[in-house]
């Protein structure tokens, strides 16, 4: 798959992991987050992101700050993008199931119970159902 991943400074750590371990399986990951603790904005970054996304040429994207609530926000903002905050295994199937999410988000400095790459291998497995939930996604379009 081809991958985009943002960060700010406080998920640094967890964005090295994920590309890492996402590259380790064969797939493509562009980087567009900072690789320093130097202090960045997370709107920045989260718009930054979304934008590369909608021109094209990614199957989905990631996006880290400290919490995962901010960067999540701001995504949210840009037209097209439908970003989840996920923080387990559940979560991580059915925003994509459900919801078409084309964008997840974590959490620098959250402790999860379930391996963060768990999560992304369980939302890449999943397809969008469609049906009555389509006609909901649309709903979110602006």
């Amino acid at each position: 798959m081809n991958i985009l991943i943002a960060n700010d400074h406080g998920a640094v750590e967890l964005k090295t992991a994920i590309v890492a371990a996402l590259a380790a399986k064969g797939h493509r990951v562009e980087n567009l987050g900072v690789d320093t603790g130097d202090s960045v904005d997370y709107p920045d970054m989260a718009k930054l992101a979304a934008e590369r996304y909608l021109a094209g040429g990614f199957d989905f994207g990631i996006l880290c700050c400290g919490s995962g609530i901010g960067i999540s926000i701001a995504a949210n903002k840009v037209d097209g993008i439908r970003c989840a905050q996920v923080f387990d295994l559940y979560t991580a199937e059915m925003c994509k199931r459900h919801n078409d999410a084309n964008f997840i988000a974590f959490g620098g400095r959250v402790e999860y119970a379930v391996p963060v790459v768990d999560m992304i291998e369980r939302y890449m497995a999943t397809e969008f159902e469609g049906g009555r939930h389509r006609r909901r996604v649309d709903k979110l379009c602006r």
